[in-house]
């Protein structure tokens, strides 16, 4: 596997934050443009100061690559998974990699229990990251996502702190 760091975001990182949501994947999972530095700077820190809610910046040979992220989490101890890589890092395992490092965290260190996520039917990529990290397909959830108006069925992954 793939040697990855995560680490947290830095104000530094804007350039990265700011092109890899021009790739229309990866702009689809903010609710607003994130096209300028303040933009960035903004997504940023909605990471930075939450009970709820973690993201790490995924790094690469020195170089941030994506983001990996627990958020959501509730009184049972469960959190929501999500990902994204720059379209030039991908296909190397690296969401993988990431993800099965942000699980780790999240058990040890957060003491969580049970990690979910979610992709489109269609993001076959996505769903084999999911699988290659250790999360459990689970079932489809009917018209769960809306992008541009379209509502999308979703397949459910899981991973247990005990798997």
């Amino acid at each position: 596997m793939i040697d990855v760091e995560l680490r947290g975001w830095r104000p530094s990182d804007v350039g990265v934050v700011i092109d890899a949501f021009r790739s229309p994947d990866v702009a689809g999972q903010a609710s607003r443009p994130i096209d300028t530095a303040q933009a960035a700077l903004e997504w940023m820190g909605l990471w930075g100061f939450r009970d709820d809610a973690r993201a790490f910046a995924v790094v690469v040979g020195g170089r941030v690559v994506g983001n990996v992220a627990v958020s959501d989490i509730d009184a049972h101890d469960t959190g929501w998974v999500s990902y994204w890589i720059v379209p030039y890092a991908r296909g190397r395992g690296v969401a993988v990699a990431a993800a099965v490092k942000l699980a780790e965290w999240a058990f040890r260190e957060r003491g969580l229990f049970r990690l979910e996520l979610g992709h489109r039917l269609s993001n076959l990529a996505s769903c084999a990251v999911a699988t290659r990290a250790g999360f459990v397909a689970e079932g489809i959830e009917r018209a769960k996502l809306s992008h541009d108006g379209v509502r999308y069925d979703v397949e459910r992954h899981a991973r247990l702190a005990t798997d």
